[in-house]
């Protein structure tokens, strides 16, 4: 070449020269930072892929977080849960101690009630000291409200006990409940006719064995006996037996004082003179009490007596309506319960809304009555009865462990199984959002090598292309 206004060979090896610059500032970069992208000219749709993911990432830990906390918060109440538990049971043990009144003193009676008394207020001072992170749990605070409303906003004075444990509120804000009853809760029943008294009295010696849900009992009457004797010897026995009789005209009416298919009324004739006509007047030997049949929101809900419950992703609740109550119920879930985010999304299905009913003695209580009536001066202390008291504590022991259970089973099968579930989705996460984005330090090192080699080369190559246009000079000499 022997033109000297151009120097093609140098302006190549300036190409050269720069792109191995290019790809050794590239390396550094990526080594210096462990980042395969740093910029969104390094790989725009790999950029695009890895903020998304990062975006998930971030949003699961958060997820992770609070699942997490809401354990702690479960385990919080778990623990007060668990002390109230011992406290009604030690409330159980003095109602019986106390029932030995005719062993017992006055006086004695009178400390139990004291104990009793403290016993109920150490209840209520738990309900309002357990918090978490400054937020009551156990006051009623974190129960759903409900109002009169739904459909036709019947219904609600015939529901003696309401417990909504979850409900789906959805973007609305609020659910409304309808609650239809089909067939109402039955007792068991069985009747003896008049014929089988003649001008009222027995024929001939009877023994029967009558048994019901509560236990049983043998009775023995002489020729003679009247039908108020036969009702009265029922009735003197009815909280051993659960079952009541009347004297209807002349007719024996047995009920079993509870309802449902676990109340029922089994009478065996054991004996009877060969003048008696009890059993061939007896309208059967066995009856059994029917389950409320209910739907909720369209949705058969499970009977137990005059005790309905449903369990459903969006709505779990327990209510108890009247003896025998076939009243439609309607009402409204207005807001409240304790707000659970599951997912990474904020999404009304990855959140679950929790009901923490009220621990309080004026909430406390189910169909014989409320825990604050132990009191003493109260009509259910332990002068007064007894009786009721042990069954009033019966109730709420059960509504204190089927608390702890759902709470429970809440944190065991929904929180715990969240985490792991989420935990695994963010290693994943991480896993793919690494491949793109991280910088494979190998692969890097390797170009970093080649590029140090070709700038080197490149720059000696460059020495050289400049050299060129001297050797014109020696045509010149």
């Amino acid at each position: 070449m022997s033109r000297i206004n151009t120097n093609v060979s140098s302006m190549v090896a300036q190409n050269a020269l720069g792109r191995s610059n290019g790809q050794l500032q590239t390396a550094l970069n990526r080594l210096s930072t462990g980042l395969r992208i740093n910029a969104g000219k390094d790989d725009p749709a790999g950029l695009i892929g890895s903020e998304n993911l990062r975006r998930d990432i971030t949003a699961t830990r958060r997820a992770i977080g609070n699942s997490e906390r809401a354990s702690h918060m479960i385990a919080t109440a778990d623990s007060a849960l668990g002390q109230v538990s011992n406290l009604l049971n030690d409330i159980r043990g003095l109602i019986v101690e106390a029932a030995n009144s005719g062993v017992l003193s006055g006086e004695q009676i009178a400390a139990n009630q004291l104990q009793v008394d403290s016993s109920l207020e150490a209840i209520d001072r738990i309900a309002k000291t357990t918090t978490f992170q400054g937020r009551s749990l156990l006051d009623g605070s974190l129960d759903f409200q409900t109002t009169a409303g739904g459909v036709n906003g019947v219904g609600l004075d015939t529901v003696r006990d309401l417990r909504i444990n979850v409900a789906n509120l959805g973007t609305l804000g609020s659910l409304d409940v309808q609650v239809n009853i089909v067939n109402e809760a039955e007792q068991a029943e069985l009747t003896v006719a008049a014929n089988a008294f003649t001008n009222n009295a027995l024929n001939d010696d009877l023994v029967i064995k009558l048994a019901g849900r509560d236990g049983a009992e043998v009775f023995t009457f002489q020729a003679g006996a009247t039908v108020d004797d036969v009702v009265n010897a029922i009735n003197l026995v009815k909280d051993a037996t659960g079952v009541e009789a009347v004297n209807n005209n002349g007719v024996i009416e047995m009920n079993s004082i509870s309802y449902g298919t676990k109340s029922f009324i089994d009478v065996e004739v054991i004996s009877e003179g060969g003048s008696g006509t009890f059993a061939a007047n007896l309208s059967s030997n066995r009856d059994t009490g029917a389950d409320v049949n209910a739907t909720v929101n369209g949705v058969r809900a499970n009977g137990d007596g005059n005790r309905l419950s449903i369990n459903t992703s969006t709505l779990s609740l327990e209510l108890t309506v009247d003896q025998g109550s076939n009243t439609t119920v309607d009402f409204t879930i207005e807001g409240g319960g304790a707000v659970i985010q599951l997912g990474p999304d904020v999404v009304s299905n990855q959140q679950a809304r929790l009901g923490i009913q009220s621990l309080n003695t004026g909430s406390l209580g189910g169909e014989s009555g409320r825990l604050y009536e132990l009191r003493a001066g109260n009509g259910k202390d332990l002068f007064a009865d007894p009786t009721n008291a042990a069954k009033i504590v019966d109730e709420v022991i059960t509504k204190v462990v089927e608390l702890r259970g759902r709470l429970g089973a809440f944190q065991k099968t929904t929180i715990d199984s969240n985490i792991v579930s989420l935990s695994d989705l963010l290693n994943n996460l991480t896993e793919a959002e690494s491949s793109i984005r991280d910088a494979d330090f190998a692969s890097e090192s390797a170009m970093l090598t080649r590029a140090q080699v070709l700038v080197q080369s490149g720059t000696s190559v460059l020495a050289i292309a400049n050299q060129n246009p001297q050797n014109v000079l020696s045509l010149l000499r």
